[in-house]
């Protein structure tokens, strides 16, 4: 996986992840339950949790969950539709007009395979999606994935990697990929 890092648990660095990540959730809780008119108290909140301000043009509908902030960056015209969680550790950047359809999920960090290490340290890569591509309904993008300008992904997919510019790609992708041994 490219530009793929580690955190390990045991470290002063994961403790500062660990009070973002308390932090972010209490400003995600008040983000969820403000009046959707409220925009400027909603706009207000994301550009705390992000850490930035985040540009007009851009729409989160409510509710919206991320587990850092810090890593989530926005182009001009986004939309991001209800029920939305960005684990945002390695990074997600949204290109200009892109759509994200409810209850997808962009998820820059991972676990490694063997059960002797699933504790010490999380993996975390970037996810890009470049402008003018399109998620659909409850989408999931891994780790390290580029999800390529003016792409879809159709409804439900699970997105394990690239996929090129003006493609559609569909369907759940869940196969045999590797055995090991713990």
């Amino acid at each position: 996986m490219p530009d793929q890092d580690r955190l390990y648990v045991r470290t002063p660095e994961f403790a500062r992840v660990a009070e973002r990540i308390a932090h972010v959730t209490a400003l995600t809780s008040r983000l969820n339950v403000l009046p959707f008119d409220d925009t400027t108290a909603r706009a207000a909140l994301l550009a705390e949790i992000v850490g930035k301000p985040v540009p007009d043009s851009v729409t989160v509908y409510p509710p919206f969950y991320t587990d850092h902030g810090l890593g989530i960056a926005f182009g001009e015209r986004v939309f991001v539709n209800q029920g939305c969680t960005f684990l945002d550790q390695g990074g997600i950047r949204l290109g200009d007009g892109v759509l994200i359809g409810p209850k997808t999920n962009l998820i820059s960090s991972d676990h490694p395979l063997p059960a002797s290490e699933r504790r010490d340290f999380i993996t975390r890569a970037p996810i890009t999606i470049e402008a003018d591509a399109w998620l659909g309904a409850a989408v999931t993008v891994l780790p390290g994935v580029t999800i390529g300008r003016g792409a879809v992904v159709g409804a439900g997919a699970v997105v394990t990697k690239d996929v090129p510019p003006n493609t559609l790609v569909t369907g759940p992708a869940a196969f045999e990929r590797k055995r090991w041994i713990d």
